[in-house]
């Protein structure tokens, strides 16, 4: 599915904006978005099959449209109730669940994970002998556990159990999944370790993990049109998008099974992920939500793991970039032909979901425009008053200046720190790919600490000898000391 690269690549096609000056004139049916997407001709240009989105503004749907078809093979048109793999959007989703069990009393999360399982254990090494994972270590990726992610299965095809996926039994792994860290050191995307986290869930309960999402999250929120059944089992929805391939084939039958369902295996629509996302946001205000308490909403989103974790990450969202003012819990998702991504403010209601049904060249260009257009035309700018600032004293700013290795998410680029017009700016070659400008201007806030503009974590720099030798980032009540070198 994807190593951490890919993720920083999918995540900040969301940064990839910069607002207009000459923002559209908002309507109230918000139908100004149609034209202004011209989703139609993208289809045709990047041979995308089909694309479905959903913004929400004010903790409200207000706009809806799909385009395309379901299928190359038979040009049946997606419409709003037709579901898609998800992919790794299955994550945040089962995060949430277990942490709705464990305030209803059923599970502890601060038990060691082992302890559920009963039809395989954790393997024994030398990074656990006295630190046995808990299960929300596995949540934000900080358990230490291979396997980042998954081949799809079709039918009339072989489908392993989840255990044979776990003693690596399966396409990509050929040994057992395996420790690389001692849990809660570090951070290792891990596909393997939600696999985990559904062995255990179905172990303690003696009950699928698509039975426990729908009684406790899928259907008390009226999210008709999502699952965790596979297209091999029985109650899988008929109305779905199959997967393409780079041509916009459709690939085998266009089913994707997922035995590793807790990791990537539900199905659903932006309209159901965007109903998921606005009970998360009006649990945070702890107003309107039905289903997710505010404790649990405050717990699955709040930062978690900032160590290496590629700018932040909560028990299951990702929380590793700014826009407009605004903090965002997000997750995308990418399978082999079928992708999307979740986009949600954490304060006013705000955000956009969609997913498509081609491969990454395909979706990618198209995914790319419509966020851009949509965060520029919608507008949205965080209310809240802005961190005073000071003047950065000359000669700290002139021990500033310079080229370093990436201290923003550890992906060993440059990052440079430039003075234009009195004023500092960073620069580096993620935030000029994905931000498609390289204006992110540094301020020196009034406590002594630094703030890049749209980057969530506040930075304090550090030198030895008039050069700059770590950088701290702190997110909450976490804070990371980030070793660099003047280039």
């Amino acid at each position: 599915m994807k190593t951490t690269l890919y993720l920083l690549i999918s995540l900040f096609i969301l940064s990839s904006c910069q607002t207009s000056h000459q923002v559209l004139s908002k309507k109230e049916d918000y139908s100004f978005l149609t034209d202004s997407l011209k989703i139609d001709p993208q289809l045709e240009k990047y041979k995308l099959p089909g694309f479905s989105l959903v913004v929400f503004e004010n903790y409200k749907i207000v706009y809806s449209n799909q385009w395309g078809i379901k299928s190359t093979n038979s040009n049946e048109k997606i419409d709003e109730n037709t579901a898609f793999s998800t992919a790794s959007i299955s994550k945040p989703i089962t995060s949430l669940l277990c942490h709705i069990l464990e305030e209803k009393g059923l599970i502890n999360l601060n038990d060691p994970i082992d302890k559920s399982l009963k039809r395989w254990h954790l393997p024994k090494s030398k990074f656990t002998e006295n630190n046995s994972p808990t299960w929300r270590q596995f949540f934000n990726h900080t358990a230490g556990t291979s396997q980042g992610g998954f081949e799809d299965h079709y039918e009339g095809e072989t489908i392993p159990t989840i255990k044979q996926s776990l003693l690596g039994q399966i396409p990509r792994y050929d040994k057992e999944i395996e420790f690389l860290f001692t849990p809660g050191t570090s951070f290792a995307y891990s596909g393997g370790g939600y696999v985990i986290i559904q062995m255990a869930l179905e172990d303690t309960f003696n009950r699928p993990i698509a039975e426990l999402a729908k009684e406790y999250i899928f259907s008390p929120l009226g999210m008709k049109n999502t699952t965790m059944t596979q297209p091999n089992e029985k109650g899988f929805p008929t109305n779905v998008a199959s997967v393409h391939d780079k041509d916009g084939k459709v690939i085998k039958t266009g089913l994707p099974i997922t035995p590793q369902v807790g990791a990537s295996g539900m199905w659903s629509t932006p309209t159901d992920l965007a109903k998921l996302s606005i009970e998360i946001q009006n649990a945070l205000r702890n107003k309107n939500n039905k289903v997710i308490s505010h404790a649990v909403a405050k717990k699955v989103t709040a930062v978690s793991a900032l160590k290496d974790a590629v700018g932040g990450w909560s028990y299951g969202w990702q929380k590793s970039f700014g826009y407009s003012g605004y903090d965002w819990f997000s997750c995308n998702g990418s399978n082999t032909g079928v992708g999307g991504n979740v986009l949600a403010t954490m304060k006013d209601g705000n955000g956009l979901v969609y997913l498509a049904n081609g491969e990454k060249p395909n979706r990618f260009p198209v995914m790319g425009q419509t966020q851009k257009k949509i965060l520029t035309l919608m507008d949205w700018n965080s209310k809240e008053s802005e961190e005073e600032t000071q003047e950065i004293p000359s000669d700290l700013k002139e021990k500033l200046i310079g080229t370093y290795d990436d201290f923003l998410y550890g992906q060993g680029m440059d990052t440079k720190i430039v003075e234009k017009n009195n004023r500092l700016y960073v620069e580096s070659l993620i935030l000029d790919h994905f931000k498609g400008k390289n204006d992110n201007e540094l301020v020196y806030l009034k406590n002594g600490w630094f703030k890049i503009i749209d980057y969530p974590n506040p930075l304090k720099f550090d030198f030895v000898n008039g050069k700059l030798n770590a950088v701290t980032l702190k997110r909450d009540h976490l804070s990371v000391k980030v070793p660099t070198k003047n280039k």
